[in-house]
C-alpha cells in the first residue's frame, strides 16, 4: 500500500523498486494498492498518471484509488464552474495556491498566470488526453484485502462500505480521525499527513507528506504481519507505534 503521491514520479518509481526487492525476497504475488491523490503540488502529475496507466495496461497488479485531488482535474475540465463541496472556502480549484493546481497545469504545458478560468481550462482541455480524464474518473473509491479496508481519506463510522458517500471516502477527517470504533477491519488511509506511518488501532495512516518534501511511504500487509518498507527492508508496525 502506497501513500499520497502528489506528482512525485521519482519517489513513486523508487517505492515500486523497493516493493520489487521485497517481493523478490518474500515471494511477492500480491497487489500494490495506491491510496490516491496522484496529482497536484509535485512536479510531474502527468508523468505519474502515465506511469500508473501504463503499468496497469502492462498487466501489473496495481490498484489505484481515487483521492480528493484526483477529482479536480477531470471535473473542472468537463464542468468548468464546478467547485468541490469539500473545499470549505467555496472557491475554485484554480484559485487555491495551496492545492497545487499550478503544478498539475505545468506538467501539461499550461500556464495558470492571472488568466480567467475559462481560458486556462480551454488550454487544459486541449492539453490533457481524454484517456487521462476517463481513467481518473473511473478509479475505484475503496479496496478490500483480508483484514483491511483501503480508502483515501477514511470512512463514516457505523456505515457499511456500500453506504459510504464518495464525499466522505475522499474528504473525511472529523468524525473519523477522532473515532476509536472497531470497524471490523483495519482502515488504511492517506489524506491526512503524519510524520511517520502510524497505527491507531482501528486505522493506519500512511500519508507521510510526499507533497511537502516528505517521504512516500509503502506498507506491506500479509501473513507475516504489518510492515513499513524501508530501504533496509521491512520494519514492523504495531498498534500505538510510529513506524520510524
Amino acid at each position: 500500500m502506497i501513500g499520497d503521491i502528489h506528482g512525485q514520479l521519482g519517489l513513486l518509481r523508487a517505492v515500486h523498486d523497493r516493493i520489487a526487492r521485497d517481493a523478490a525476497e518474500h515471494g511477492g504475488g500480491g497487489q500494490v494498492v495506491h491510496v490516491g491523490d496522484l496529482i497536484d503540488r509535485g512536479p510531474d502529475s502527468r508523468g505519474v498518471l502515465e506511469y500508473l496507466m501504463q503499468g496497469q495496461a502492462d498487466g501489473r497488479p496495481w490498484i489505484v484509488l481515487k483521492g480528493n485531488h484526483d477529482r479536480f482535474l477531470p471535473r473542472c475540465i468537463r464542468q468548468p464552474e464546478w467547485i468541490d463541496p469539500g473545499l470549505a472556502s467555496g472557491r475554485h480549484w484554480l484559485d487555491h495556491a495551496n492545492l497545487g493546481a499550478g503544478a498539475t497545469l505545468a506538467s501539461y504545458g499550461v500556464e495558470r498566470g492571472e488568466r480567467e478560468h475559462r481560458d486556462v481550462l480551454e488550454d487544459l482541455q486541449r492539453a490533457v488526453p481524454a484517456a487521462h480524464l476517463d481513467w481518473i474518473e473511473d478509479l475505484p473509491l475503496w479496496h478490500r484485502i483480508p483484514g483491511a479496508l483501503i480508502v483515501h481519506a477514511g470512512i463514516r463510522p457505523g456505515l457499511g462500505i456500500h453506504e459510504q458517500s464518495e464525499q466522505d471516502l475522499l474528504w473525511i477527517r472529523q468524525g473519523f480521525l477522532d473515532d476509536r470504533t472497531d470497524h471490523g477491519v483495519l482502515v488504511v488511509h492517506g489524506h491526512t499527513v503524519v510524520d511517520e506511518v502510524t497505527h491507531y488501532g482501528n486505522r493506519l495512516a500512511i500519508d507521510t507528506g510526499a507533497a511537502y518534501g516528505g517521504p512516500l511511504s509503502a506498507v506491506v500487509f500479509d501473513e507475516d504481519g504489518l510492515h513499513r518498507l524501508a530501504d533496509r527492508g521491512r520494519v514492523p508496525i504495531h498498534h500505538g507505534q510510529i513506524a520510524s
